[in-house]
């Protein structure tokens, strides 16, 4: 299949006018974008053409010699109940539509109808057929739960439950028309998942990124929309927008919510409408690519603030994942960090270290702010001055440990002077020390180093302390 035909299903046109049928053709093509379309002049071979084409819709004139249009339909609805049918007839009668539609047909037209009115129904109708196809898609992919082309994901490193489920939604949805969005932390892999439903699409146009956080609306058109020779000041040539350069791709809007309400409103038109205006042009243009947005904020809380159109973003919401932390997927660090080993030491051009047994439970006990961005970084400064066979430790200490303090004590409630303010009874310093001893035993997952570390002591202080404490408990 050419997968530059719109839609990915064969469209039917029958009429004994072969006039109506050019006519018809190239309405549909020049105003609905529609290219993948089939015309028949004989009503007795549209039965065979739909056995042997793959043809979701069908487009048919009543009166034709041979067989009508009205028994037709009750042929197509018996034999393929999950063909659509529009009728578009020379006559203008109620009774007529009325019994069309009652045998089956999804809609009726009269010819002499406006040519945006029969567009339209024929957009409205493909959009049917498309949203049935992804939801058997869905239903069928979800209930097996198996990967057919885990190739797309091979640039995401995870074992992770969550993830897979996230993988095989991304299969289900990665031919659709309508929006994906992807939310997610920062450094989480949204771009990648946003990668992988491209390669999934099977387009043959490209993966086209725009970070869209700090664009005005004025810039925010011109990037995307393009403009027009003249349409402003400084504007001596015409420039391609980014929507035209991801013809038959994938657009990709990186940090959504970060787009002022002006170009909220204008994303929103282009994919209500499906065409746009580039600066200085009174044509519109087409909108043929899939859209991907994604973003590190709570676009519910910013729709309750008034920040973010309600309206956006529920056409952005058709299609829409969530994906988990670093922090919630602990299992992946293993998997990530010999990942980034190797990557970080093929790239510095250094053999691969072997890393400390220590060092996954040191990695453990970090909440990762900045998520699996940030793991990379830690494991490319360490590779970059690691020296010996082991990796040391060192660099992921002073990253991690100091500033998690600093985290934890400014996550600390700003009305109380310190911990113990408020307090009827004060702990004693034994009794403090061992309670500090004991949580960072428990976030070191038994490890005395680590924990020592964390406390701001020596590892044989806090053997010493344990051992006293083993001491009383006896």
């Amino acid at each position: 299949m050419n997968s530059s035909l719109y839609p990915h299903f064969g469209v039917l046109l029958v009429d004994d006018e072969p006039a109506w049928l050019r006519s018809l053709r190239l309405t549909l093509e020049r105003s609905a974008g529609i290219t993948n379309i089939i015309t028949c002049q004989d009503s007795r071979e549209v039965m065979k053409l739909l056995e042997q084409r793959e043809i979701g819709l069908v487009l048919l004139d009543l009166t034709m010699p041979h067989l009508s249009g009205d028994q037709l339909i009750g042929l197509i609805a018996e034999r393929h109940p999950e063909i659509a049918v529009i009728v578009i007839s020379g006559m203008n009668q109620i009774e007529s539509a009325v019994s069309c539609i009652k045998q089956g047909a999804f809609d009726y037209f009269v010819k002499t109808v406006e040519e945006d009115r029969l567009v339209s129904g024929v957009l409205r109708a493909i959009r049917m057929l498309e949203l049935e196809r992804q939801n058997r898609e869905m239903s069928s992919r979800m209930l097996s739960g198996e990967l057919k082309c885990p190739a797309a994901f091979t640039g995401i490193v995870t074992t992770d439950r969550a993830m897979h489920a996230i993988f095989s939604y991304i299969e289900a949805v990665a031919m659709s028309t309508e929006p994906l969005l992807i939310l997610g932390e920062s450094g989480v892999g949204k771009e990648l998942i946003a990668k992988a439903a491209h390669t999934l699409s099977g387009c043959r146009g490209q993966l086209v990124s725009v970070n869209v956080a700090g664009l005005d609306d004025v810039v925010f058109a011109d990037t995307l929309f393009g403009h027009m020779r003249g349409a402003f000041t400084g504007a001596d040539q015409p420039r391609r927008g980014m929507i035209e350069e991801a013809t038959d791709g994938t657009l990709f809007l990186d940090e959504i919510g970060d787009l002022s309400i002006a170009s909220q409103v204008k994303l929103l038109r282009l994919l209500q409408e499906g065409e746009y205006f580039p600066l200085g042009s009174d044509r519109p243009k087409r909108l043929k690519a899939r859209v991907v947005v994604a973003t590190h904020q709570d676009l519910s809380l910013k729709q309750e603030s008034g920040s973010f159109r309600r309206d956006l973003y529920y056409r952005l919401c058709t299609h829409m994942v969530q994906v988990p932390p670093l922090r919630e997927r602990k299992g992946d660090l293993a998997p990530l960090l010999d990942y980034f080993l190797e990557e970080a030491a093929r790239a510095l051009g250094k053999k691969k270290p072997t890393p400390p047994r220590e060092l996954l439970q040191l990695l453990a006990t970090y909440s990762f702010p900045g998520n699996i961005r940030e793991l990379k970084s830690l494991v490319y400064n360490a590779v970059s001055v690691h020296r010996d066979r082991v990796l040391s430790m060192d660099t992921f200490l002073k990253a991690i440990i100091r500033p998690e303090i600093k985290l934890n004590l400014s996550a600390a409630p700003k009305t109380d002077k310190n911990l113990f303010s408020g307090m009827e009874r004060l702990p004693t310093f034994g009794e403090a020390a061992e309670l500090l001893v004991e949580e960072a035993v428990s976030r070191a997952n038994g490890n005395q180093t680590i924990a020592a570390r964390l406390l701001g002591i020596s590892q044989p202080a806090l053997s010493k302390r344990l051992k006293l404490r083993g001491i009383v408990q006896d």
